[in-house]
C-alpha cells in the first residue's frame, strides 16, 4: 500500500513529539494532522535504521528520505517471453465477446511465469499503438461496412458528340479488413445508390452486420442526431438483407473514418492510376476500375502480414451473414390516400384496394413489375405495374356488393346532383359514367367537375359545360380549361345566328341575304338578255344566209 505523503518537516515534528516531548502516537498523528499509521511507519522506520533523537546535525532532508525510505530494490532482471500480440489482436478482432482478460488467463496457462495482466494489457496497448491510424480503432469482424461517394469524379465522354459527363465513384470499406469496393455511377440518386449496396455485396459475397453511411439525402431522408429518419427503400433493402442501418452523426466524420481513408486511397490508388485514360461508357469506366480495385486488395500492409483481401477471408468473411436466396429488387415507396371510388393514384394510373379503406392512408411500394398497397404493415392488394395514363386496374374482390358502406355514392346521384348545377352540366357527368367499364371509375372525374363550381359559380361551370358539349370535349381537363380562359364567358357558334341587329349602320344577316337575292336576280336577267340576244343574232344568221347576203353579226 503506498505510503501517505508527508514532508520531510512532518517527519522531524514526528520525531520530535514522541521522542522528545512524549507524546502519544495518537496524540502526534492529531498534532500533525496526519493518520495514526503514518506516525507508526515513520517510528518503525527510523528505529529500523538506529536513529534517535536528536537527529545527527549533519542529516539533511534528502539523507533522512534516503534513510527512511530508500529505493526498492528490483527483483534480478529475467527476459519473458513476448506473446503473439498480432495473433492475439487478430482474436479481439474476430470474437465480439472476447476480452483481454481471458485472453491474458489462457496466456498465464501456457506461461505461468509470464506477465502480470497490467503489464499484459500495458504491452498490448503500447503494440497497438504502432499501427497505421486506419487500424486504431477496433472494428469487430465482419460487423461494419462503411460506405460514401468521393468528391472525386470520373469523366467520361460521349463518343457521338465528345461532351464530357462526370460519374460519381461510390466506395465502401469493411472495418475489420479493410477490404474495399467502388465503382462508379452516373447519380447518386436512390436507384443508384441502392443498386452500388447490392453490388457491393455480391463482391463481397456475404452481407455485414450493419452499414454506416454518410447523411446522404437518397439513404436518409430527415436527419438527426440520434434518430436519423431513413429513406423507405433503403430501410427495405437493409431487411432483404438481413442487415441495420446506422447513419454517422452529423459533421462527425470520425464516425466514418474507414470509409473517409478508403475514398481518399481510391482516388490515389485507383483514379490517379487511371488518370491518362480516356473512357467512352459507364461500362469501360467500371471494368478499369475493378481492375485497380483487385490490385488494391492484394496489396501487401506494410506493417501488417497479408493483405486486404487475405485479412478479409481470415477475419470478416467468416463472421458476416450470408447473402439472400433471391436477389433484390428496386422498389419506391409512397403514401396515398383511398378515394371514395376505392382506387389509390399512381403515376397517372388508378389502382384498386379493398373498399373498406375508402379515406384511409396507404402506403404504395411499386416497382417495374408490380404494385403493393400496405395498411398498416399488412398487404392488402397487388396488381401488376400498368403505365397507361387516366387508365384503372380493378380487381373485382375489391368492390361492394352494394355499396354498403357508401351507398348515397351512385351513378344516379351524381348525375342528380350535377343537375343542380344545370342540364349541361348532367349531361357532362352522365357522358363520363357511361363511358367507362364500371361507373365507379368515372367518379373521381365528375366529382372534380363538379366541385369547380366552388371555385368559379354554378352559372359559369354550367357555361363551360355547354360550350365543352359543343366541342366535344366533354372531360375533367377540356371543363377547367374552359373556365382558366374565360371561354364559357364568349359566344357559341350556334347562338352568333340567333342574335339581332338592331343598329342602322349595322347591315346584319338579312342584308346579306337580300343582297344575295339581288345579285341572283340581276345575274338572271343578264343572262336572259344575253340569251335573247344571241338567239336574236342567230336568227339574223339564218334570214341573212336564206336571202344570198353573207354577213355575219359581230
Amino acid at each position: 500500500m503506498p505510503r501517505e505523503r508527508v514532508t520531510m518537516r512532518k517527519i522531524r515534528e514526528i520525531l520530535r513529539l514522541v521522542w522528545s516531548c512524549n507524546l502519544s502516537r495518537r496524540d502526534a498523528a492529531r498534532t500533525c494532522c496526519v493518520g495514526k499509521s503514518t506516525v507508526n511507519d515513520t517510528i518503525n522506520r527510523a528505529m529500523a535504521t538506529g536513529l534517535s533523537w536528536p537527529l545527527p546535525f549533519d542529516l539533511d532532508d534528502d539523507a533522512l528520505e534516503q534513510r527512511l525510505y530508500p529505493p526498492a530494490v528490483s527483483p534480478a532482471s529475467r527476459k519473458l517471453a513476448q506473446p503473439d500480440w498480432q495473433s492475439l489482436h487478430d482474436e479481439l478482432i474476430k470474437h465480439k465477446k472476447l476480452t483481454l482478460m481471458l485472453l491474458w488467463q489462457e496466456y498465464k496457462e501456457g506461461d505461468p511465469s509470464g506477465y502480470q495482466y497490467s503489464q499484459f494489457c500495458e504491452r498490448y496497448r503500447q503494440w497497438r499503438k504502432k499501427l497505421d491510424r486506419s487500424m486504431r480503432q477496433e472494428h469487430r469482424a465482419g460487423e461494419k461496412f462503411f460506405v460514401d461517394y468521393s468528391g472525386q469524379l470520373v469523366p467520361i465522354v460521349d463518343a457521338s458528340t465528345g461532351e464530357v459527363r462526370d460519374a460519381q465513384l461510390f466506395v465502401g470499406v469493411m472495418g475489420g479488413s479493410n477490404q474495399t469496393y467502388a465503382e462508379a455511377t452516373w447519380t447518386q440518386s436512390l436507384v443508384d445508390w441502392t443498386g452500388s449496396h447490392a453490388r457491393a455485396f455480391s463482391f463481397l459475397g456475404a452481407v455485414p452486420h450493419c452499414i454506416v453511411p454518410d447523411n446522404l439525402l437518397s439513404g436518409v431522408t430527415k436527419t438527426c442526431r440520434y434518430e436519423p429518419d431513413l429513406n423507405p427503400t433503403y430501410a427495405a433493402l437493409a431487411d432483404h438483407y438481413g442487415t441495420a442501418i446506422i447513419p454517422a452523426r452529423v459533421r462527425h466524420p470520425k464516425d466514418k473514418a474507414k470509409v473517409e481513408g478508403g475514398v481518399l486511397i481510391a482516388q490515389r490508388f485507383i483514379l490517379a492510376g487511371l488518370r491518362n485514360r480516356t473512357f467512352f461508357s459507364l461500362a469501360e469506366a467500371n471494368a478499369a476500375i475493378r481492375e485497380r480495385l483487385l490490385l488494391l486488395n492484394k496489396r501487401p500492409f506494410r506493417k501488417l502480414p497479408g493483405c486486404r483481401q487475405s485479412r478479409f477471408e481470415e477475419i470478416d468473411l467468416p463472421a458476416m451473414l450470408p447473402l439472400p436466396e433471391t436477389s433484390y429488387e428496386y422498389a419506391q415507396w409512397k403514401k396515398a390516400r383511398v378515394h371514395i371510388d376505392y382506387h389509390i393514384e399512381l403515376e397517372g394510373h388508378f389502382y384498386s384496394v379493398p373498399h373498406r379503406l375508402v379515406r384511409e392512408q396507404v402506403e404504395v411500394r411499386y416497382t417495374e413489375t408490380i404494385v403493393e398497397c400496405l395498411y398498416r404493415g399488412n398487404r392488402v392488394a397487388s396488381h401488376p405495374r400498368s403505365f397507361a395514363q387516366g387508365k384503372h386496374t380493378t380487381t373485382p374482390e375489391h368492390m361492394p356488393k352494394a355499396h354498403r358502406e357508401f351507398t348515397e355514392w351512385t351513378p344516379e346521384r351524381i348525375i342528380s346532383w350535377a343537375a343542380q348545377t344545370g342540364t349541361a352540366t348532367a349531361q357532362v357527368v352522365q357522358n363520363i359514367l357511361s363511358r367507362k367499364a364500371f361507373p365507379e371509375h368515372g367518379f373521381r372525374s365528375c366529382m372534380g367537375i363538379i366541385s369547380l363550381a366552388k371555385r368559379y359559380t354554378k352559372e359559369r361551370l354550367e357555361a363551360a359545360c355547354e360550350r365543352a358539349v359543343t366541342i366535344k370535349g366533354v372531360n375533367y381537363r377540356s371543363i377547367k380549361s374552359i373556365l382558366e380562359n374565360n371561354l364559357d364567358q364568349k359566344i357559341l357558334p350556334k347562338q352568333m345566328d340567333l342574335l339581332s341587329v338592331a343598329h342602322e349602320n349595322i347591315r346584319g344577316t338579312d342584308y346579306y341575304n337580300d343582297e344575295r337575292k339581288h345579285d341572283a336576280d340581276t345575274t338572271d336577267n343578264r343572262e336572259a338578255e344575253l340569251h335573247e340576244t344571241h338567239s336574236h343574232g342567230q336568227s339574223l344568221c339564218r334570214s341573212d344566209a336564206m336571202s344570198g347576203h353573207g354577213t355575219t353579226l359581230l
